[in-house]
Parts: structure tokens; sequence; C-alpha cells
């Protein structure tokens, strides 16, 4: 059988960085190998003098296929083949405009096909000897399915966040491992400027992706999922493409030392410390969480309510102002007049970090959803999943949640160039 052929990678443009970085896997035009069943198809103008060292056929769909799914690629095998194309039209001949997808292993429509129709791909190119070559294959989708997985961005189109800010997307359904990678590669991340960055399982029914460092000031974010009849498992696909715009605002996070002395938030924004804030955090027994959360909801007036609570000393009911909450357990940034007196000097609150009025309105005017707070030094580490803590996590830890084994962009490359994050190995 003759070798898997792949066509040079072009040059890394700006525009191919961008769409290399953020998706399942990194970019190139290369092609799928083909197995041991799978002998190459010559479907050139003349198939009985096929140019010696040269073939090319298309491996999926397969000619005359039914029912196949609307969120196919077409995948193909090239040897001696100089610049394959690949072209797609429908049953009145349109065309169906689409491209490689960035990891090369197929070229991907720019939308789920429709259902039950008849489609035909071609896929070109010119053989050693500089003759053309052609191969061709007409399937008919499947009609549409019943079974169907949402997937859903926490954010809305255009919004604005903080830049420790995870990418959420939530999914109706649970998602078995072996086609979390499947799913995963059709969430396609581009970023400006170009930042590594990796999708994580952070349960069976919900995918973060975060840059490896915080968000750089001022990023526009787009994201593609491009899950539309793609086949998930258990007789169920993909409901619908859809897609996401957002950005990222200006550079702002917060970090309290427990151990120091006077006990303070040092809120840096831009590289510059503009603000010293003194803190109270939790009392003994009850601390505060040591690690990276980050800011996940923000009420510029509520009432705290816990009398409920089993421990008579722990209830209480206060309205409180300016309240940014951290961790789904509770703990919020807060003004906390009573506490003025203690704040910078000694731990009172019951795990929450309270601040002056004065100093609460200010960091409410500058914080955003997905502001970092990083706390250390307390009795209590931050859990895992008890708010985004997506950074709290080590890089090396994080990537074990990709379904696509990661590879690091090699280390000679500048920021934002070579393999992102979630190349399949080899």
């Amino acid at each position: 059988m003759a070798a898997t052929a792949r066509t040079p990678a072009p040059a890394l443009t700006r525009r191919r960085v961008l769409a290399m970085l953020g998706v399942a896997a990194a970019g190139g035009s290369g092609l799928t190998g083909c197995t041991a069943d799978e002998a190459p198809r010559w479907s050139g103008p003349d198939a009985s003098r096929a140019p010696s060292g040269s073939s090319l056929s298309i491996t999926a769909p397969a000619a005359d296929a039914i029912d196949v799914p609307a969120g196919t690629e077409i995948t193909f095998t090239a040897s001696g083949v100089a610049a394959p194309e690949v072209t797609l039209k429908d049953s009145s001949g349109r065309s169906v405009p689409g491209a490689m997808h960035p990891d090369g292993a197929g070229w991907l429509p720019e939308k789920a096909l429709e259902f039950g129709q008849r489609y035909t791909a071609t896929v070109t190119g010119a053989g050693d000897d500089g003759a053309a070559l052609t191969a061709t294959a007409a399937f008919t989708t499947m009609q549409k399915p019943d079974k169907v997985v949402s997937f859903v961005s926490f954010l809305p189109d255009d919004a604005v966040v903080g830049v420790g800010m995870p990418l959420i997307f939530r999914l109706s359904r649970a998602i078995e491992k072996e086609h979390r990678a499947a799913a995963q590669r059709r969430l396609l991340v581009r970023t400006e400027p170009a930042q590594e960055g990796i999708w994580t399982w952070y349960s069976d029914t919900e995918l973060h992706w975060r840059p490896r460092e915080y968000w750089q000031a001022e990023s526009k974010i787009f994201v593609d999922v491009r899950v539309g009849g793609l086949p998930l498992g258990g007789g169920f696909f993909g409901k619908r493409d859809s897609t996401l715009q957002c950005s990222i605002g200006p550079s702002l996070t917060m970090t309290i030392d427990d151990a120091a002395s006077p006990k303070v938030m040092k809120v840096v924004k831009d590289g510059a410390v503009v603000r010293r804030i003194p803190v109270s955090l939790g009392r003994p027994g009850m601390p505060s969480s040591s690690g990276t959360a980050v800011v996940i909801e923000k009420l510029a007036k509520t009432v705290f309510d816990t009398m409920d609570n089993p421990n008579p000393a722990n209830r209480y009911r206060l309205d409180i102002e300016y309240a940014q909450r951290t961790t789904w357990g509770g703990e919020f940034i807060h003004a906390a007049p009573w506490s003025v007196q203690d704040q910078g000097k000694r731990n009172v609150s019951h795990g929450c970090v309270n601040v002056s009025v004065a100093d609460a309105k200010w960091l409410f005017q500058n914080t955003l959803i997905g502001s970092p707070l990083t706390i250390k030094g307390t009795g209590r580490r931050l859990q895992r999943g008890n708010g985004w803590t997506d950074f709290d996590m080590p890089w090396d830890e994080y990537v074990k949640g990709s379904a696509i084994p990661y590879r690091p962009r090699p280390s000679a490359a500048p920021s934002g160039v070579g393999p992102s994050a979630g190349t399949p190995a080899s």
C-alpha cells in the first residue's frame, strides 16, 4: 500500500496562527492515514493508467454511503500528490464552503450539512508526473435525529470579562469518555492576540477553556462550535452549530497574604499596584479559602441570611452592599462597616473578605466577572469546583483534563506560535 502523503505545511501567517490556537488539535494541512484494509483507489481521468507512485482516495464518507451524519468530515489519503483540494457540492450543484480542520485530519464544512440530502465530495490534485488526479464520493446524509445534545455557552455574545475567566460550555447530556475527543475537537477557539490554551472536561457535562497564563488584556475571542450532527454516542448527535464572541477587559488581579502585616488586598491593574485595601478574613474555625478563585457574581445590594444554620452562633441576617461572590460555598468580597476596626489587623469574618464601604464600592466599580482573587496563608484550601477554580490548578494538571493529549509548544517558538494545546499525540 502506498504511504500516506502530507502536503508541505504553509507558512505560519498571523491568520493561520490564530486559527491554530485554542482548538482541540493544532494546524496544518496534513492528511489522514489509511489503514491496512484501505487500498488507495485511482479515480483519475484514466483509471487504467494511474501515474506511477501517485494515488488519491476519499476514505470517508464511503461512495454511495447513506445515513451519513450531518456533522461528517471529508477525509482522504494521498501519495505523490501535490496540493490536494477538496470541494463539496449539494444535489443542486451548489458548492458547500469549508476548509481543512486545523489538525489536518479532515475537511470540515463551515456548518452542519442538511439532513436527508445527497452530496458529492471531490478531491483533486496533481500527480508526481503533473497529471491531474480526481477522487469522488457521493453520499446521503441521515434524517434529522430525535436524540440530541445541546452545547450552551455560559457567556453571552459580546460579554467583557476578567483575565481569569474561563470559557464555559455546558452540555445537556453527559458525554462518555470515548466520544469526548470528537466533541472537544469541534470547539474551535481563535484568540487575538494568539494565546496558548486548552479545553478541559470540568465535569461530564461541562467543558472549560483557559489560556496557559491569565488572558492578555483586551483580548478578542471567537469560538466556533461545530457540533451540529456530530455523533456523540448512545444514538445522540450534536443539536446544532453555534458561535461565541467575547472579549477581555483590562488586566486586574487581587491578592491577599494572610501572614502579612498589615492584612491588605493588593490590587494590580495593567501591571501597576493601584490600591492596597485593608481586609479582615475568616476568623479561626471559619477560615477563608486559600487559592485562586475569580469573581463569579456581583450584587450591589443583597441580603445574607443564615438563619437556618444549625449552629446558633452562626445565624444572622444582614443587608450587604457591593458583594462579589468568589465561591459557590458562600465566600464573598463585600462591604463590612461593622469590622472596619479589625480590617488590616485581625480576622473576624465568617469566611468572607471584609472591606470598608468605600473600598468595596471602588473595587465593585473596577472588577469584572472573571477577575481573579488569590488568597494565601489561611487554614483552608480552596476546593476544586468551588467556583471557577481553573487558574487554581497548575498547567501540568489542567491539561490532564483534555480528552486530546497535550503537546507543549516548542520552547524556541515565540509566544502564541507553534502547536496549540491539545494536539493529538503521534
